[in-house]
């Protein structure tokens, strides 16, 4: 992988990882449109740069997350994470079996475009506008349409939003819920996809992988790079999402998902 393949992937994770459009299908498609070959390599440097982006929801929301007297935060977010850790486990073979299948990730675009058209009409009247409202039920719940995004192509972002509105969250309220509970997500993932994988299991793959990132200076310096631009173009990302959400709400993202999507359905069907 070349340094500017590396930075146009952590351009795609930073601007998408936050936003309801799946992150995961943008790096894919962009990897396949630059005529990368899908590689334990490139599969780890996708995982690894997710650590750019949680870096930059822990410096944009840093009084939230060293709060140390405020223990009912760091509560919730421990209990909302739960499905995803044990659903994430069970559910990873048929997760893995999907990544490749840029047909079935286009499909789910489209259709998430089509549910993000009608958000805005089914919650009206939230009663809920800051984090700390949160009931423990209710971010466990979140935490729990968290997981529709194991479906790559549906969105973290837009199953966790979508959940939070659903029980009573504004949308900046519920955006920005989904940013912190993405944290302790993504940190397991990232975690459990690169050591775990690697060194628990010691898969021939993963660990050829593995061996592949520290071959060189050259090949540690991507991943470097790749964190950093991640994080940068992610904290812009996020401070700009907060306000065109708030403004204009979904129905953006909506179409945008739809255009995006067929576009891709007939790209990968004429392969």
């Amino acid at each position: 992988m070349s340094i500017f393949e590396a930075i146009i992937l952590a351009i795609v994770e930073g601007l998408t990882e936050y936003l309801p459009i799946s992150s995961t299908a943008h790096m894919g498609f962009t990897a396949a449109l630059m005529g990368m070959q899908e590689s334990e390599y490139l599969k780890m440097f996708q995982v690894s740069i997710q650590f750019g982006a949680i870096l930059s929801i822990v410096v944009l929301y840093w009084r939230k997350f060293f709060d140390f007297k405020n223990l009912n935060f760091y509560f919730k977010l421990a209990i909302a994470v739960i499905p995803a850790l044990v659903l994430g486990k069970l559910l990873d073979d048929k997760i893995e079996a999907v990544l490749g299948n840029q047909i079935a990730i286009s499909a789910v675009l489209v259709l998430g475009g089509v549910v993000l058209l009608f958000v805005d009409k089914w919650f009206k009247n939230p009663k809920i506008t800051d984090e700390k409202q949160i009931p423990i039920k209710k971010a466990f719940i979140i935490g729990f349409w968290q997981c529709l995004a194991m479906m790559p192509g549906t969105s973290r972002s837009a199953a966790s939003i979508i959940g939070g509105l659903t029980q009573g969250l504004d949308r900046k309220a519920a955006a920005e819920f989904s940013f912190f509970l993405a944290v302790p997500t993504m940190l397991a993932v990232t975690v459990y996809s690169i050591f775990v994988k690697t060194w628990g299991e010691g898969t021939a793959h993963a660990q050829k992988g593995y061996e592949m990132i520290m071959a060189s200076n050259e090949t540690i310096m991507v991943f470097i790079i790749g964190n950093i631009v991640a994080f940068i173009v992610a904290m812009i990302a996020v401070k700009s999402f907060i306000t065109v959400l708030t403004k204009y709400g979904f129905k953006f993202w909506g179409w945008y998902r739809i255009v995006i999507g067929i576009a891709l359905l007939v790209f990968f069907y004429n392969q």
